[in-house]
């Protein structure tokens, strides 16, 4: 005996209707994101979102999670095949220029922007938390090259990981504001000047 499914089949496709939500969220940021906005730019009602993907919070996560593993991908890829911690997190400001100026999305970064002016604590604290963990895995790759001696043994690894991260963050508020990709991968190539020179051969002994 064959059953019917109950209820009516869902009439969208929902992963377009994802991707049409990370738009919005990336180009207003979770705040000043209404439910209405998403329902427009998602072309379907209330309760086919709240059907689909839950309330606003339970959309921003999975649409932050999406993100991470497309738009934002760049960062582990960097990290994977770099071997240094120059090479990988100088790969991911100069990647940065790229992708937050480029065309066919809203401009920044979206888990950067979308904090802007954010007041649901349980958001701000997740993207805070995204962000650290971006920060401690700078800091744990400078470590490893200090111990190396890829890095110089006085390098300050907490502060060139923040400085770093700062740098990052800057790039996707000026792409925001109108900066050119090669604006910005000047900034990204002038940032990577002030990390410690690299390591250089002790002269031999005669």
């Amino acid at each position: 005996m064959v059953t019917t499914p109950r209820g009516r089949p869902r009439s969208f496709d929902r992963l377009t209707a994802l991707e049409k939500a990370t738009m919005a969220f990336w180009e207003h940021g979770y705040e000043t994101t209404s439910v209405a906005d998403l329902t427009r730019a998602m072309g379907i009602s209330a309760p086919s979102l709240y059907a689909a993907f839950g309330d606003k919070k339970t959309l921003f996560e999975e649409v932050v999670e999406a993100y991470a593993g497309s738009y934002g991908s760049y960062g582990d890829r960097a990290f994977a095949e770099e071997t240094t911690a120059r090479g990988a997190i100088g790969r991911v400001l100069s990647e940065s220029a790229e992708l937050f100026t480029e065309a066919g999305h809203p401009r920044g970064c979206l888990m950067i922007s979308a904090a802007v002016n954010c007041s649901t604590p349980e958001v701000e604290e997740a993207l805070r938390e995204r962000r650290n963990r971006n920060l401690a895995s700078f800091e744990t790759r400078i470590r490893q090259d200090i111990a190396s001696g890829e890095l110089p043994a006085d390098t300050d690894a907490r502060a060139l990981a923040r400085f770093s991260g700062a740098v990052l963050q800057g790039l996707s508020q000026q792409a925001r504001d109108g900066a050119t990709k090669e604006e910005l991968a000047a900034v990204a190539a002038m940032a990577m000047l002030a990390w410690p020179p690299r390591r250089t051969e002790e002269p031999r002994q005669t």
